[in-house]
């Protein structure tokens, strides 16, 4: 299996020298590559660099091209040395936290088996899960069955049986309800249990996927599984299958014919880190976050251009968080998944961001108060930067946030912001 990192690039040059930020790849995964960016199911996540030469944008996951290449792709953390184990850890603590896993299963020793390749760990969790799920008891449903019989049990159909012909006089047609393990819960969970049983390669994996194979096979899969995921019942009885549900869903919506049949036939597991950052981070806010404060996440209610005189506004603004008190706002705050440099001139900070948290300012806070942005805490950025000043009373701070710890590093910042805790 290949690994590289976030903007690393492929190519089929085989002088190269292979690293986390270059790797060789096959003409066949090259060209599948190609035909997978200009899918719209994933965007473009790779643009050409130069000929032979193919470079990742800011998504991570894993991918296996129909000849059976696997590349998987780590955020770029700068944690150390041993990068790639830091950066799978942090990938699998964003995963969990994004999909509503509980600390104490997020911490499971059982569940962080972070030698295995992203996707192997996903479905590590699932499988678990279901092991789980398995011993405490899945839920049976009342089916209503038609069929044939040579004794009546349950309903007559005296319709269908008034029809029947002189040499089948001697048998019934009947309705009755059987209680069975085949829901749609189970179907759904079935139909990612077959997809993990099918992809996975770890061999410890695979006999846990076979082993529960043979306890679930009294129930059938679903064709179209993602159609039938918003029926998922959320009633008390199955109060048990709430922790599985988030990683069932996670598979299925892999099962992406575009990506499993005819040319195109292959693995694609990808993540958005931009995304990935922002949710994470929000999340942890808002555990720390306390009433009668608020946190609002993608806010947009505001625009560049107002209505005026009958003309619709335009150009909205969304900021990623924004904390108020009361119906009024009182703080803007945006997530960047990049690694910028405290000893750089400007930091490393695109403008670009400036420039948008300017018209945040002017907008949300009308032009008074404080903004944070917030970046990835790593060896290069590991305190608070000084202030910066879009005017008179408009200040903005760039602020570390240490995935370790889940907190934002403090510093002079916290006098402004007496809505964040202040530890």
């Amino acid at each position: 299996m290949i690994q590289v990192r976030e903007y690393a690039q492929l190519t089929t040059d085989k002088t190269a020298c292979p690293s986390l930020d270059l790797a060789i790849i096959k003409q066949e995964t090259f060209d599948w590559l190609v035909g997978l960016s200009e899918k719209e199911s994933y965007g473009r996540f790779i643009t050409y660099k130069r000929p032979q030469y193919l470079e990742l944008q800011s998504y991570v996951g894993y991918l296996e091209s129909p000849c059976g290449e696997g590349i998987e792709i780590l955020p770029k953390t700068g944690l150390g040395a041993q990068e790639s184990d830091k950066s799978r850890e942090v990938l699998c603590k964003m995963l969990s936290s994004v999909l509503n896993l509980s600390y104490k299963e997020a911490q499971s020793a059982s569940l962080n088996r972070m030698n295995l390749p992203i996707h192997e760990w996903i479905y590590y969790q699932f499988l678990y899960l279901l092991k789980e799920l398995v011993a405490s008891g899945l839920r049976f449903d009342y089916q209503r069955i038609e069929e044939e019989s040579r004794f009546i049990r349950g309903q007559l159909d005296i319709t269908v049986q008034q029809r029947q012909t002189v040499g089948r006089a001697h048998l019934f047609h009947i309705r009755h309800d059987v209680y069975h393990p085949n829901r749609l819960e189970n179907q759904l969970i079935k139909t990612a249990l077959d997809y993990v049983q099918q992809h996975c390669r770890s061999s410890e994996n695979w006999q846990l996927a076979n082993e529960l194979s043979h306890i679930l096979d009294p129930i059938t899969n679903l064709r179209e599984p993602l159609n039938s995921m918003h029926k998922w019942s959320d009633i008390k009885i199955l109060q048990s299958y709430r922790a599985i549900k988030p990683w069932c869903q996670l598979i299925l919506e892999k099962l992406n014919p575009n990506f499993q049949k005819g040319e195109h036939r292959g693995i694609a597991l990808l993540f958005p880190m931009e995304i990935l950052f922002e949710k994470y981070v929000a999340k942890c806010l808002r555990r720390d976050i306390k009433s009668p404060w608020q946190l609002t996440t993608q806010a947009s209610n505001k625009h560049m251009v107002n209505d005026q005189k009958g003309l619709k506004s335009r150009f909205q603004l969304k900021p990623d968080l924004l904390i108020s008190k009361e119906r009024k706002n009182y703080h803007v705050l945006d997530t960047k998944w990049k690694l910028i440099n405290s000893n750089k001139k400007n930091f490393d900070i695109e403008q670009d961001d400036i420039y948008q948290l300017f018209a945040y300012g002017h907008k949300y806070l009308n032009g008074s108060g404080d903004m944070m942005l917030i970046y990835p805490k790593h060896h290069q950025f590991e305190t608070p930067l000084e202030c910066f000043h879009l005017g008179e009373k408009l200040r903005l701070w760039a602020i570390p946030f240490c995935i370790e710890t889940d907190k934002v590093v403090i510093g002079e910042w916290v006098e402004r912001f007496p809505s964040l805790p202040q530890t």
